[in-house]
């Protein structure tokens, strides 16, 4: 497909995928509209030229209100933390996923574009695992309704009218990114930060840019029914990783505490937050999160899709480092 003068719907476009994404689809010619619940982050968008709907991607007639005359849905609404109820998740990232996949094919989208996530291979698994790989719940709700979405929107794919190709991102760093820039920044600026035991396994880390890239090519190339891990292709330790976090922003190094201490630690945490009803910021959880083992494969990206990561970690982390000198952090998560 020549995305030149298509237009591209991205749900969830005023949160940190969807904004850098209207951004360099508008600069390649493509038309943005979006939606999203939250009016303030709605306007962001907007400013930077996309024209968009304040709503629910669980409405119906929002949804297909959203869908009309568009050529291409990039999916990226989701509801993305380490723990919680899975009611909550389940309404967003899996009833909110297929009423939005329903309402494209509907309106006569030929392309839907799901951003899934490395996650749904849980937290151990095999070295360079392929997309073919065992996909585990973990008993984790943030999983476990990845897995589901991916599973109803494969159903309903039907390349003749309505192709779906499901992006499975690694952990996604970068000016914006409040998984993996923004709250740990944050923690270790109070002196709260740690990782666990000393820092092992790896960090499927993939600059911004370099997933976006990937998204376009899925759209040009068509391969629909298809399924790819998104990396930057480095196996790079979670303790590099942070270590060199800490460096850009001129913070000492994390310190290193053994994993069953460290979710006792944030299982204490959370249960004061719980009783003083105070916002929980971090869930245990999080710390298998930043302990799995191994780097995922991109290898069926590289060959199918051409992908190649432009940009790699230490130029990233340059990127980023301008970008965290010029930003109120605590404004980006109030």
């Amino acid at each position: 497909m020549d995305l030149n003068n298509k237009t591209i719907l991205i749900t969830g476009i005023g949160d940190f995928l969807g904004l850098r994404t209207t951004e360099k689809a508008i600069a390649k010619g493509i038309k943005v509209c979006g939606l999203h619940s939250d009016g303030e982050k709605a306007k962001k968008a907007e400013n930077l030229g996309a024209q968009v709907i304040v709503g629910d991607i669980k409405n119906p007639a929002t949804a297909q209100q959203a869908c009309q005359g568009v050529d291409i849905v990039l999916h990226a609404n989701e509801l993305a933390k380490e723990g919680g109820d899975i009611k909550e998740f389940r309404e967003i990232n899996v009833t909110g996923t297929i009423n939005m996949a329903q309402a494209a094919k509907n309106a006569g989208v030929k392309t839907f574009v799901h951003i899934s996530n490395g996650l749904v291979y849980g937290f151990n698994y095999t070295d360079g695992i392929t997309e073919d790989g065992a996909l585990a719940g973990e008993d984790n709700p943030y999983c476990q309704t990845k897995i589901e979405a991916e599973k109803a929107l494969l159903e309903i794919n039907s390349p003749s009218d309505f192709g779906v190709i499901i992006i499975r991102a690694g952990d996604v760093y970068g000016p914006g990114s409040i998984s993996w820039t923004v709250r740990p920044v944050m923690m270790m600026r109070q002196k709260l930060f740690a990782y666990a035991n000393d820092g092992s396994g790896v960090i499927n880390h993939c600059y911004i840019d370099n997933l976006i890239d990937a998204i376009f090519l899925a759209c040009e190339k068509e391969p629909y029914g298809e399924i790819f891990n998104i990396t930057d292709g480095q196996a790079t330790s979670w303790k590099d990783y942070f270590n060199s976090l800490a460096e850009i922003t001129n913070l000492p190094a994390p310190l290193s505490l053994p994993k069953d201490e460290l979710k006792l630690f944030l299982k204490l945490r959370y249960q004061g937050q719980k009783l003083f009803r105070k916002p929980v910021d971090i869930f245990p959880e999080a710390v298998d999160f930043m302990s799995r083992p191994y780097a995922y494969s991109i290898d069926k990206a590289r060959n199918l899709l051409n992908y190649e990561p432009k940009i790699n970690l230490e130029e990233g982390l340059q990127i980023t480092k301008q970008w965290l000198q010029q930003t109120d952090l605590k404004k980006l998560i109030s």
